[in-house]
């Protein structure tokens, strides 16, 4: 979910010793309320209540808890005592939410980092019951259970002293679903109950200069993938997905641009195909074969504390179910604004209110909403 809400549960975290107006959550350099030291010196767990806001699925709730090996500082104090670049620390998270429709998730990960930051790792395990509705060829909805289980395993390595990293990632996905009325038409039978098993190599590259709120830099990901009976699948497909983040500093202005290209062939399930991903867009609204999407996005820092974003974007479901003439462009925008709440580690939160074809959505936000 895009609308995880991981700086105001922090914020929520950090409550009681503002109330009792601890400098351990003001910043001595203006006095106002700020999470850098709470979160620099922080090991161990941490509760992080989360908020979703996803129109497909309605607003609800949950709880996260992650569990810190060392703390950001004490982290970099050891990589600088070993010669090593700084590299964060270790972080292992739970999390279990419910929305308003009936939407439940919940699951666990951890991220890894090794050898100067040489290594990363990622894994999860999670289950899954979604709600949702899905768009057929005459444009009706037809409403839907999906029940899921879900395993994702990723390494990449460093290459070099570059910023470009490049590994494998390995994805299982068992579901069945089940429609309340008439199964549409475009739905093969066989996509009711299916298992997804696929292997991709991936391509990173990363220079931006912090992972929370970037002022600059890019993030560049790719991914070639098949998926395959050995590899516990139920079907044969392939996925080429690729996304671009950059971002460009000018004055007390941020703009950033991004790029996410989403390409499938072969006999994907109906729930995976690709779909526009855009705030004020419900997810799976849009969806088909492929799905192209470019959006811009400007931040003014009007003090240094706050900031207005104002943001647009495009894009395009097509491929199988409509041709590049036939399918929507669907165009969606909106403002927002956002407060420094980490001042040493630039990481903002806030609200965005966007506006897509059907209607408008409030979307709350930590870090970047390119992720």
């Amino acid at each position: 979910m895009r609308s995880l809400l991981l700086a105001v549960g922090l914020c929520a975290a950090a409550l009681p010793g503002v109330a009792g107006m601890s400098d351990r959550f003001t910043d001595a350099s203006d006095g106002e309320l700020d999470l850098s030291d709470y979160l620099l010196r922080h090991r161990g767990a941490l509760p992080i209540p989360i908020i979703v806001t996803e129109p497909a699925v309605g607003y609800g709730g949950g709880l996260g808890l992650a569990y810190f090996s060392q703390s950001f500082e004490e982290r970099a104090e050891a990589s600088r005592a070993r010669g090593e670049p700084v590299q964060p620390p270790d972080v292992s998270v739970g999390v279990g939410l419910k929305t308003e429709n009936g939407t439940w998730a919940g699951g666990i990960g951890h991220l890894g980092f090794w050898d100067g930051d040489r290594w990363r790792y990622m894994g999860a395990l999670g289950k899954a019951q979604l709600h949702l509705d899905y768009f057929s060829l005459t444009g009706d909805a037809r409403a839907y259970r999906l029940d899921a289980t879900g395993l994702v395993q990723q390494l990449v390595r460093r290459i070099g002293s570059t910023s470009w990293f490049v590994g494998a990632r390995y994805l299982y996905f068992s579901s069945e679903s089940r429609f309340d009325a008439e199964r549409p038409i475009d739905v093969p039978q066989r996509s009711l109950d299916s298992a997804i098993g696929k292997m991709g190599l991936v391509v990173d590259y990363d220079t931006r200069d912090n992972i929370f709120t970037p002022n600059r830099g890019t993030f560049l990901e790719a991914e070639a993938a098949f998926a395959r009976g050995a590899l516990g699948s139920d079907s044969n497909f392939q996925t080429f997905y690729a996304r671009a983040f950059s971002w460009h500093p000018v004055g007390d202005y941020v703009f950033g641009i991004r790029g996410d290209a989403r390409i499938t062939r072969g006999d994907v399930p109906f729930y995976a195909q690709p779909y526009v991903l855009l705030r004020g867009v419900p997810a799976v609204r849009y969806q088909d074969q492929n799905a192209l999407v470019a959006e811009a996005e400007v931040r003014w820092n009007v003090t240094p504390r706050w900031a207005l974003v104002a943001f647009g974007g495009v894009g395009k479901a097509y491929g199988r179910r409509q041709s590049w003439s036939e399918a929507d462009t669907v165009g969606s925008g909106g403002v927002g604004f956002r407060y420094l709440v980490a001042r040493k580690l630039n990481m903002y939160a806030g609200l965005d209110v966007a506006r897509g074809p059907e209607d408008a959505a409030v979307y709350i936000t930590a870090g970047s909403n390119w992720r």
